[in-house]
């Protein structure tokens, strides 16, 4: 009898965000992951004791690389401050992490747990900010609306729908964000 083919826990992890982003938290299912990877639904509980210890596996993932990672990124570019706030929403938004923030932001409307841990990520997301700012902005007051305002417009720009006009949707961004983030 041949061998029953296995994976490993990291690829169960890839493979549970991609369907957590896709489908949010319902979409996630041990039998549609087992089939995408081509391995048995026993494998999965070779690596996992449920689906629910899963699901905070996948939350620890998500942190893991829209915090810490991105962050490790940030800070191995150069020293000045307006680069790399510009360079962690950048990595914090990009396309593969983006879809993911954006199915746990929605699963917090429903789940307290999930609504607590989406608070220490964004916590973090702001002070990282506040600290950025600081090295150049002095007023406290302008710190925090510097901050807050660019991270509300890091994640509100992608539910916008309007267009741009005379500009592209990517100069009106650039524009935006050089009101934000820039010395003046």
């Amino acid at each position: 009898m041949p061998a029953a083919a296995r994976t490993t826990r990291e690829n169960w992890i890839d493979a549970g965000l991609r369907a957590l982003a896709a489908n949010g938290p319902n979409g996630v299912r041990v039998e549609v992951l087992a089939e995408e990877l081509g391995v048995t639904k026993g494998g999965f509980y070779g690596q996992f004791t449920d689906r629910r210890a899963f699901l905070e596996e996948l939350l620890d993932a998500w942190e893991h690389r829209s915090i810490d990672d991105v962050l490790a990124q940030v800070e191995a570019g150069p020293d000045d401050a307006p680069a790399r706030i510009r360079r962690a929403g950048a990595l914090t938004f990009r396309d593969d992490l983006l879809a993911i923030d954006l199915a746990i932001r929605f699963w917090a409307r429903s789940d307290r747990a999930v609504a607590r841990r989406l608070r220490r990520v964004d916590n973090r997301r702001l002070n990282y900010l506040r600290e950025q700012f600081s090295t150049y902005v002095t007023d406290p007051d302008e710190v925090e609306a510097r901050a807050t305002l660019a991270f509300g417009f890091a994640i509100g720009q992608h539910f916008m729908a309007a267009d741009h006009k005379p500009r592209t949707r990517r100069e009106a961004v650039s524009l935006a964000s050089s009101l934000l983030v820039d010395r003046r």
